[in-house]
Order: structure tokens, then sequence, then C-alpha cells
């Protein structure tokens, strides 16, 4: 059986990048750990078959094991996640190859609209660092309409959301919700990892939503890098609801926080219907109501706020964590194809897409390419997304 001639340090590159063990590795194949490490010391070579298997595990292009060297892995985006700040500084296969995918697809979107003849988008790096943040959150509140009465059409935070990604994709922005590695449903993304993402551009500004995540926990994920467009800060988030302002250590994450909360439930607004004499819990849920979002996100307002103590809402949030995974159990997975492509590519970048390969500007294969797909699916699609 013929061998293939692989470079052995990419393989070791391939596998340390992929953060896959010797062991495992060999038990995936299957071979010996011992076989394994002979491909590396490059005293051995795997079969064709093998190495097209290893290509497959370690998710990287069959031909890379002929270079030379290991290709650029650098991506051109600003990790503010908090596990960089302990050292665990290194994204995961997955995030990188979430984030490589949506930088490739901004290309092309980018290249799009500019030649459709679409203007800039007017509010992408708007304000800065030092700017006032409840200024910045009044011009957030008025370019979506998102005042109290506007939000009026939303009768729970489950619409709030989907009508919040609506208005961000009408203004302009492009939202991407998913919560695997494109269509694998094998690479399920880690919310413990990251929770969303912004990358600045002045014509495809994009905001990914890691699917993965409670919906409650997409909202406040959503407004906050909405914030990191308006400041102008692309950048990957792991800020969850559990956070005290004052222990997130980089200072964009800290105003794109203090921004999303006075969004969402504006400072002065909250004290008004606060009651003093209500638990935690009775003034959480009649405010998500009012607010139109969860009743943690109410809890963790009150807390930025000093209307309760730490220990308050961190036992009441931990018991609505607890709640969203007994209903993660029992909601059934997946949904049709039809419906989810365009919530995990975007909606007007999938009819973007469509359009373009309907009037044969993008070929085929290339179109089912940036939708994660193949062309049988796309040409299924034409008729329900072109309609």
């Amino acid at each position: 059986m013929s061998t293939a001639l692989i470079q052995p340090n990419i393989l070791k590159w391939a596998r340390e990048r992929s953060h896959v063990d010797i062991e495992l590795l060999a038990h995936k194949l299957p071979v010996k750990s011992e076989k394994v490490m002979e491909w590396e010391a490059g005293s051995l070579q795997p079969t064709f078959k093998q190495a097209q298997k290893l290509a497959k595990i370690l998710h990287i292009p069959f031909g890379y094991f002929f270079l030379k060297i290991p290709p650029s892995d650098n991506l051109p985006v600003p990790d503010l996640r908090t596990v960089s700040d302990q050292g665990n500084y290194k994204f995961s296969i997955d995030l990188r190859d979430v984030v490589a995918n949506v930088l490739r697809k901004q290309d092309w979107y980018h290249d799009y609209l500019v030649e459709e003849g679409h203007d800039k988008i007017p509010f992408i790096g708007k304000f800065s660092l030092s700017s006032d943040t409840n200024e910045i959150a009044r011009d957030i509140t008025a370019y979506l309409r998102l005042s109290i009465e506007e939000r009026s059409e939303a009768h729970n935070w489950e619409q709030f959301l989907r009508m919040l990604m609506d208005r961000c994709e009408n203004a302009g922005l492009w939202v991407m919700r998913n919560g695997k590695v494109g269509n694998n449903t094998h690479r399920i993304l880690d919310v413990d990892e990251f929770r969303g993402f912004a990358l600045c551009d002045d014509y495809a500004p994009v905001i990914f939503l890691n699917g993965a995540d409670a919906k409650a926990a997409q909202i406040f994920t959503l407004v906050h890098e909405l914030a990191h467009l308006w400041l102008g800060e692309s950048g990957v988030s792991d800020i969850g609801m559990d956070f005290r302002s004052s222990d997130i250590p980089n200072k964009i994450e800290r105003k794109c926080n203090e921004i999303a909360a006075e969004v969402l439930v504006p400072s002065l607004m909250l004290k008004d219907h606060w009651k003093a004499g209500l638990p935690l819990e009775n003034n959480a849920e009649d405010l998500s109501s009012f607010f139109r979002v969860s009743s943690i996100v109410i809890a963790r307002r009150l807390l930025d706020l000093k209307l309760v103590s730490f220990k308050e809402f961190i036992s009441f949030y931990q018991k609505q964590v607890e709640r969203w995974r007994r209903e993660k159990e029992i909601r059934p997975s997946g949904g049709s194809f039809y419906r989810t492509m365009p919530v995990a590519n975007g909606q007007y970048f999938t009819n973007a897409v469509m359009q373009s390969v309907f009037t044969q500007q993008t070929l085929m294969r290339d179109g089912a390419r940036l939708l994660d797909t193949n062309p049988v699916n796309l040409e299924a699609l034409f008729p329900v997304i072109l309609c």
C-alpha cells in the first residue's frame, strides 16, 4: 500500500494545534501510539488513507501535510476573554475555525456590498472608550428603536431577542447565531470558552453569538457586542452575567458590559420600578416583563446598581442556570435546515449569497461553501429564500 510522504513537523504542529495527545489520536485512527510517534519523528510514513483520516481528525486540509513549514495561524482578532488573563490564552481549534470562517465570509460580503453600491455603516466606531456610557447607550437605543415603548411588540424576552436580531440586520448589522462549527453537529461550541465576538467593518460589521449558550444570556451578549461595534473595537468575548464589573480586567469589556446593561435596563427607570420590600425573585420576575429581558439580566442590573448583594445575586443566578440546563435537556434539538441556515449565517448574508448565485455572479459550489452546505441543499433552498 502506497505511503503519504507527509512532513513530520506538520503532523506534530497539527496535533498540538488541535489539542489532541498522541494516545487519543492513535485511538481514533486506530493504530498503536508508537506508530504515531514514529510518524512525528519521520522514521515511518502513514498510508494515504491514514493521512487523509489524520487530516480529518485534526481539522486541516490534507495538502497541509506536504508543506515544509506550518502556515501562518494568527487571526487578526483581539482576544478579550478573561481566560486570556489567566494564562489559558490559546483559541481552541473550534473557536479558531469559527473565527476564520466568519472572516472569510466577511471578506466576500464586504466586496459584495461595495459592488452593489451600499453605503458605509455610519455608527461603527462612532464613540471611544472615553465617551459617556449613557450617551452611547442612548444612541444604540435610538438607532435600533429599543425604548420600552418600542419593545411592546415583543410579548416576552424570547421574542425580544428575535426582534433585536431583526432590527440589527435591518440597520445594516450582520448577526450570526450558531452553536457549532459551520454545519458540523459533532463540533459543538464551548460556552465556557467564548459567548460571542464582534468584527468591525465599515460595510459588513458582524456579530457572532454562540448559539450553544442559553437564549437568556444571548440577549446580553448581543448588546455587549453591539457596544463593541459602536466603539469600533473588534474582539472575542467570554463575559458571563456572573461577573462583577470590578472583576473584569479588560477596560474594553468592562465598558461594553456597562453599555449593554444601560441599553437593556436603564438605571433611572429600573430604580423607579424597583420595589425594595420584595424579594429578589419577585422583583426580577416583575421587572422582566416590563423590560422584556430575562430575570437574570434584571438581577445582574440590580447587582450593578447595588440594590442587591452579590450573595443574593449569585444564589439567584445559580438557580436560573440550573433551570436553563433542565430546559435544554427536554427541548428538542436541531430544527429545519431551511430555517436554521439563515439564523446561523445571518438573513441578509444568506439572501446576498443566494442572489449572487442566482444571477450567476458566484458559482454554485462557492455559494454553498459560503453557507457551510453543499450545492444540492443550495438548489433546494432557492425557492425558499428567493420566493
